[in-house]
């Protein structure tokens, strides 16, 4: 555990905790920009299977439908951060219910969720809830099959088609159960819910009217889910520092993106593009973060990270702890190929 003592907050810091206050209006307002067209569409789609409707005409509802599901995501996120409504058993229930829409867990993804929060950006306690991420120095050491594995996980095809699948439909029926009496409470109970829903849905309508309509529509919010958690941490310029020289002010300003999108993509997201305020101030609900980004200054971004730039994301494989940066797998192996023929070289001069 560091010994390190806490450094004085900035003044600027302090005034963002002017927007943690969280209303009932806006919240109740949320929800029904949220969950009620969420379920609107789901059903139509149920209704468009059982009535024998093209799928070439259900199948494109996945589309805004997972929209939808992205902003109750945030819903829940901020439910887990007990900032969504004023009481916190309210959040706990509205995020609980919340989870089983978005096939998540509260309590386990809460626990894991401010486990990332405590240590984002920090190369000494990576693992909890992030995006693994190798330093180049690492990948150097590791044995042919690590390194096989890390760029299998960091493919953008695994990472986020199959990362999405992976994550919504199996892990997070499993995930939890191993961990504390409260995570393996809110595990079990959220599958058990989970699985009536199935089974209600599919004894009137057979089993395959859950994989034409609820199984796209959440594989298609998961991978929306997993890039925008991606970018929020994986951009260039970052910040990653050993433990002795982490800071938390820094770590949120220097390695949480300002991911600028369009208002109405900003809108579906629930403003959580608006990384860095959140990583500031985890307690602003996400209806506030862009009040309190605008009325301090201090959080301003010169250059933030737009939607075309972000693209870019997925060649920032490691973090090279000399430069101070990412970089992708390409250039690790031209630096480890010049690195063997160095080795090969200084022999032969030496002779």
């Amino acid at each position: 555990m560091s010994s390190r003592q806490p450094k004085p907050k900035p003044a600027w810091y302090r005034r963002l905790a002017e927007f943690q206050k969280s209303e009932w209006g806006h919240a109740v307002s949320q929800i029904f920009t949220s969950h009620l067209p969420y379920l609107a569409i789901v059903s139509l789609m149920v209704i468009g299977v059982v009535s024998g409707w093209s799928y070439w005409i259900v199948f494109p509802m996945a589309f805004p439908a997972a929209a939808f599901l992205v902003r109750v995501f945030i819903v829940f996120h901020d439910c887990t951060h007990g900032s969504f409504v004023p009481s916190a058993r309210a959040n706990r229930v509205i995020g609980f219910l919340t989870g089983v829409l978005v096939l998540s867990p509260f309590e386990t993804w809460r626990v894991s969720h401010l486990g990332h929060h405590a240590t984002a950006g920090n190369l000494d306690r990576r693992g909890i809830g992030d995006v693994v991420t190798m330093t180049f120095e690492e990948y150097k050491e590791a044995s042919p099959i690590k390194r096989f594995g890390y760029r299998l996980y960091r493919n953008p095809f695994v990472m986020f088609f199959l990362g999405s699948f992976y994550t919504f439909i199996l892990l997070n029926r499993i995930v939890g159960l191993g961990g504390t009496p409260a995570e393996r409470r809110s595990t079990i109970a959220h599958d058990l819910i989970v699985a009536a829903i199935v089974v209600a849905l599919s004894l009137p309508f057979g089993w395959t009217i859950w994989l034409a309509t609820v199984m796209p529509t959440v594989w298609i919010g998961g991978i929306a889910g997993i890039w925008l958690f991606y970018v929020q941490h994986q951009f260039d310029p970052s910040y990653w520092r050993r433990d002795e020289e982490w800071d938390e002010i820094h770590a949120a300003l220097d390695g949480s993106s300002y991911y600028k999108l369009p208002k109405l993509l900003q809108w579906f997201s629930g403003n959580i593009g608006i990384h860095h305020i959140h990583h500031l101030r985890p307690r602003i609900p996400n209806y506030k973060l862009q009040k309190a980004y605008d009325a301090v200054p201090e959080t301003h971004i010169e250059k933030p990270l737009t939607f075309w730039r972000s693209l870019g994301a997925v060649r920032y494989n490691l973090w090279s702890e000399v430069e101070d940066r990412f970089m992708s797998f390409r250039e690790a192996a031209r630096r480890l190929r010049a690195g063997v023929q160095n080795a090969i070289r200084g022999p032969e001069k030496s002779q």
